[in-house]
């Protein structure tokens, strides 16, 4: 079979093309691993989606794919391995060794984390370091946390660690931090979080887990 259309993701994007396509009635095959994307990793609730006061990300997805299994459309559930133009179709094979070709594909495969690349970051994923709050966030419970970066994502990965540990530090590399007023108001009230600008990581070190982690001052050049 050939498809209209292919969308790659499952995220907000990813669904919203499928409603668009099966709206249209191109006949479209959605491939993902799962809903959500990292809207169903929000640490904190939505506040600033219309129609919605405050909505948890994962319940905002799963009004998503409500609304997309109202239409017709087919959900294969793989990750994808290649994808290839080959005369005037595409071709996409998934990690399950299926292929199937479309006249149109849609990339909506959002982002993954990225690596700060410094001396212990991956030695010690899993044993300390984490790329998900809301995933590992229960396993800090009553201890010192490191943030990295003073942006939006990590105001809000501070507020939801507030409810487990017991002291927060949020380092940002810039000179001042970068979230919403609301997030500050927010951290400054959990009454735990110490903010440190112009904040360069420098390594992670510890033996079996995570104990300390070596930053530079930017302004000073000394390593703290």
């Amino acid at each position: 079979m050939v498809y209209d259309l292919i969308i790659v993701g499952g995220g907000p994007a990813g669904i919203t093309a499928g409603i668009y396509a099966a709206r249209q009635k191109l006949n479209t095959l959605l491939i993902t691993k799962s809903f959500g994307g990292q809207v169903a990793r929000k640490a904190v609730a939505i506040e600033n989606y219309p129609g919605f006061e405050e909505i948890s990300g994962m319940e905002l997805i799963q009004k998503f794919e409500k609304h997309l299994r109202k239409y017709k459309i087919e959900i294969e559930r793989d990750s994808i391995t290649k994808i290839k133009k080959i005369g005037k179709n595409f071709f996409v094979w998934t990690k399950s060794k299926n292929q199937f070709q479309a006249r149109a594909v849609i990339i909506a495969s959002g982002a993954d984390p990225r690596p700060l690349e410094v001396p212990g970051e991956k030695k010690f994923i899993g044993r300390g370091v984490s790329y998900c709050s809301i995933c590992d966030g229960p396993l800090f419970s009553n201890k010192t946390v490191a943030v990295i970066g003073g942006g939006n994502a990590g105001f809000e990965t501070a507020i939801f660690l507030s409810k487990f540990v017991k002291k927060i530090y949020i380092l940002e590399y810039a000179s001042k931090v970068r979230a919403d007023e609301t997030n500050q108001e927010r951290v400054k009230k959990t009454r735990k979080t110490e903010v440190i600008t112009s904040a360069a990581l420098k390594q992670i070190k510890g033996k079996e887990f995570v104990d300390s982690i070596v930053y530079q001052n930017r302004k000073t050049g000394k390593n703290i």
